[in-house]
């Protein structure tokens, strides 16, 4: 260690060279620190995780008959079936998939219409795969969509993974709150081909039902009675010819109960030729019913046709009427689309309404206010889903490590009663963030996807602090301990406690190195991994190289010898 000694000593003496170490360190430490906004880092909440299954859901407009969702769902499960790494299929249609982790919060248990349906797909085991799922979900959706979307007009086709991390209903969730229903639908259409238009951005939908025209068939009471038909009589025909109904049962000695008996017209005699009130009339005239005195009488003449709009779907929340726009992200980070998407908004509606933003930090800081200015209704587009989760994690990591910060300075006060040598080893440990981002830089070279800079990473380098400050500890301590005891100079005592001090640290560093290099190739925690590794390496360069030079320059280390010291001893060979 005597040649790292003189290393040490050379650099302290020479004013150029601690000038240089310190510029270095500080284009380093500000070098890395913009590989985030320039995108050369991205963050992410948590990254894409490999699993055994994924879902597909197929949504065709509003109104569409459970055939042509079949015909939809038919055409994903012909594309899925010609990739080898599928063991099998299961199409629910007309219904959500019985609810798993993803569909607990994605509203699977609430689908019961006939535009609906979901498919589950198994795949072999993520150990025994080369791609993992989230990969292949990325390479299926453009294929399925083109395929199968065309088939019927404004069908939307979701891929759906199961989450990595805490359970939201999509990577980006608009919230468009207003009384006024009507423009409140204007906008979240408005939001949903901005949304759709931003690079990065997959499976755009809005949750709220179209607005569509049906007809209802409304009993004539007076005509039903001149008739001599009961009202029974015609309601239990329309259920039998068009949605069918248990007119019997059945006893049989292999089943405990009775086995129902269900009748239906079959799907040609039922089916209409057009969506034309002329082509329901016709129908309802071919059905006929028998009165009392044996005669019988068309159902067109005893019921009405009556056109009217559907009933959609209203959501609340906060006691607000709002519609949501979801989006997924295709494995890109949800922070820069939001932001471009939020951009953009903010010009679009312009035009239209005074937009203001939230003031301040706040939980809702990317909220957009709209306010017309005709009326003065106002509107309110709020950011939520895993995006506001991933900014509520990052917000509070941030938190804990100022936390950290703060309650590792106040120790360090108390211990070494000296604001400087405090400021000295925060600043030593606050410097190895140089190493955690350029650590996730280097990593995404070596990397199919995007290594992100995730919550797992932040928690590692919160850990890192404990261990930069202990190398800055030590030295100090050391070198306090020869200008005291031994009456070193106090450069020399310096170049000597790094020397010294440099095999432990070393040391450590190696055993948290190959600990945390089983982590690093993990899909979740390997930013956790990463971050000890590349942040451990820069904490030992930053230790022993720009730790001294500060204590070197702060009056804070000059101690005076006891008069115990023995001057002119050696601690090295």
């Amino acid at each position: 260690m005597k040649k790292f000694e003189n290393f040490v000593h050379n650099i302290l003496d020479s004013k150029t060279k601690k000038t240089l170490v310190i510029v270095l360190t500080v284009v380093a430490f500000f070098g890395t620190i913009m590989m985030l906004p320039t995108q050369m880092v991205l963050a992410k909440m948590l990254p894409g995780k490999s699993d055994n299954t994924f879902s597909v859901y197929v949504d065709t407009p509003n109104g569409s008959s459970i055939s042509q969702t079949k015909q939809v769902s038919q055409c994903v499960v012909n594309m899925l079936k010609k990739e080898k790494e599928v063991m099998n299929i299961e199409l629910f249609l007309g219904q959500g998939i019985p609810l798993d982790y993803a569909g607990l919060v994605k509203g699977a248990g609430m689908k019961q219409t006939e535009n609906v349906s979901e498919i589950s797909v198994n795949l072999t085991d993520k150990h025994e795969r080369l791609e993992p799922s989230f990969l292949m979900v990325q390479r299926l959706r453009p294929i399925i969509k083109k395929r199968c979307e065309i088939l019927v007009p404004k069908t939307t086709i979701k891929l759906v993974e199961q989450p990595a991390g805490p359970p939201t209903l999509a990577s980006i969730v608009v919230e468009v709150y207003g009384d006024d229903v009507k423009q409140s639908r204007k906008i979240s259409m408005k939001v949903a081909d901005i949304l759709a238009q931003t690079e990065g951005l997959v499976d755009v939908d809005i949750m709220a039902d179209d607005i569509y025209s049906k007809f209802e068939l409304i009993p004539d009471k007076e005509k039903i009675a001149r008739s001599g038909l009961s009202v029974e009589q015609v309601n239990n025909i329309i259920y039998l010819a068009f949605q069918g109904m248990v007119i019997a049962h059945k006893n049989s000695k292999n089943s405990p109960d009775q086995i129902p008996i269900f009748l239906v017209l079959d799907k040609d005699t039922k089916s209409l030729n057009s969506q034309r009130e002329e082509s329901l009339k016709s129908k309802l005239t071919s059905l006929n019913l028998m009165n009392m005195k044996g005669m019988m009488v068309p159902l067109s003449e005893v019921v009405m046709i009556r056109e009217v709009p559907s009933n959609p779907m209203i959501m609340h929340k906060d006691l607000g009427r709002m519609i949501n726009v979801i989006a997924e992200t295709d494995m890109v980070s949800q922070l820069y689309p939001l932001l471009e998407a939020r951009d953009t908004m903010i010009e679009a509606f312009s035009q239209d309404y005074n937009v203001t933003k939230e003031p301040g930090m706040s939980t809702y800081m990317f909220d957009l206010h709209l306010q017309d200015p005709k009326t003065g209704e106002k509107y309110l587009i709020r950011w939520d889903g895993e995006m506001k989760v991933s900014l509520d994690t990052f917000r509070d990591l941030g938190g804990a490590f100022i936390a950290a910060l703060i309650l590792i300075f106040l120790l360090l006060v108390v211990y070494y009663k000296s604001f400087a040598l405090s400021g000295i080893i925060l600043l030593g440990s606050f410097l190895s963030l140089i190493g955690v981002i350029l650590g996730h830089w280097v990593a995404n070279f070596f990397t199919s996807e995007t290594f992100f800079l995730t919550a797992t990473s932040l928690i590692g380098f919160i850990a890192l602090m404990g261990i930069s400050s202990r190398n800055s500890l030590l030295l100090i301590d050391f070198a306090k301990s020869l200008m005291t005891e031994h009456g070193m100079e106090k450069r020399h005592a310096i170049a000597v406690a790094a020397a010294t001090r440099a095999k432990p640290i070393l040391l450590t560093a190696v055993a948290i190195i190959l600990g945390s290099a089983l982590l690093a190739s993990d899909p979740v925690f390997g930013g956790l991994g990463v971050a000890l590794i590349s942040g451990t390496v820069a904490a030992v360069f930053v230790s022993l190289l720009f730790v001294p030079i500060l204590m070197d320059n702060s009056k804070a280390m000059d101690f005076k010898p006891s008069k115990k010291a023995h001057p002119g001893v050696s601690i090295t060979k």
